[in-house]
């Protein structure tokens, strides 16, 4: 994600009565352990929700109301601001380019963001979209360059990297069902293939998880993948994992040809207070919590945090 601050609560408490007895009911068999979970703060942190992958054990993770960016290392613990961007500056998704040392952001209201993890400068900034309308969620780096996604206009946006430098932002129109209804709430996170040849994508409120060509924004349903109230979708192979906002991480297995997929676990933990986002380590999960429900919105909890929990 990501954002849904942005969803009326009315909506989000009909969706809410509607899903979470059938994840209570899978809980039954879903891995819970507090023993084993790692729990690291960000600190001063007064909301949380995007999170990347940096090289090791290395991750980035965002305010995303302050719009700070801190660099932790998950097994150490220790978690530093990294980044302070001036004040109005939203962090609301992240994916890194580690080839470039790139960390893309996306920015909220109509804005993109490049940031260099080298120097910690900001490399770009982009307009994206409709200001007066769009809302820039989700972002996922290919080996050609970096799609945003927007919550409220039937678009994607791509920003190639060329030589090592972001360049001129490029829209894609899209067709089918991802690109939902006329100024509703619709796509919120985004993940690719490892060639970028194919786009993930999770319009929450539908309930399904769905593919784009990044050719020509044409999308299709994959079957058997539900992911109603998703936030972050993470995919490594042919394995996703669906973070969603009742406190449950759901890992699919897809097909080869990504067209369906099958339910392989619940994870669920003690500590999660909606988890919003989350990377891969190996067989580590380092999830943002959120606190979005705990008992906003807005949050307010004292702590923010990175939860490691093993997958």
């Amino acid at each position: 994600m990501r954002k849904i601050l942005t969803v009326s609560m009315a909506v989000l408490a009909l969706v809410l009565g509607v899903v979470v007895p059938a994840a209570a009911a899978a809980t039954a068999s879903a891995s819970a352990s507090t023993s084993r979970t790692k729990v690291i703060v960000l600190p001063g942190a007064t909301s949380a929700e995007a999170i990347a992958a940096g090289p090791d054990d290395t991750f980035y993770a965002g305010d995303t109301t302050q719009g700070t960016i801190y660099r932790g290392d998950i097994h150490t613990g220790k978690v530093e601001v990294f980044i302070q961007p001036p004040t109005g500056t939203q962090t609301v998704g992240m994916d890194l380019d580690v080839r470039d040392g790139l960390l893309f952001v996306a920015g909220g209201q109509a804005k993109g963001y490049v940031y260099s993890i080298r120097t910690r400068a900001l490399v770009a900034s982009y307009d994206l979209g409709d200001p007066d309308v769009s809302f820039i969620n989700g972002v996922t780096v290919t080996p050609y360059g970096a799609w945003f996604d927007d919550s409220y206009e039937p678009s994607l946006y791509f920003v190639p990297i060329v030589f090592g430098r972001p360049g001129p932002v490029h829209t894609l129109n899209l067709s089918g069902p991802a690109a939902g209804a006329p100024g509703s709430f619709t796509i919120n996170d985004i993940a690719s293939t490892p060639s970028g040849d194919t786009l993930l994508v999770d319009p929450t409120f539908a309930g399904e998880l769905m593919t784009i060509d990044p050719r020509t924004g044409a999308s299709k349903v994959v079957a058997g993948v539900d992911t109603p109230l998703a936030d972050g979708i993470l995919l490594h192979g042919r394995e996703l994992w669906v973070t969603r906002i009742d406190n449950h991480i759901n890992r699919y297995h897809l097909s080869a040809d990504l067209s369906s997929g099958t339910l392989e676990k619940v994870i669920a933990d003690p500590l999660f207070r909606t988890p919003l986002t989350s990377v891969r380590f190996g067989d580590r999960l380092a999830v943002v919590n959120s606190h979005l429900l705990d008992p906003g919105p807005p949050p307010t909890n004292p702590t923010f945090e990175v939860l490691v929990v093993h997958d």
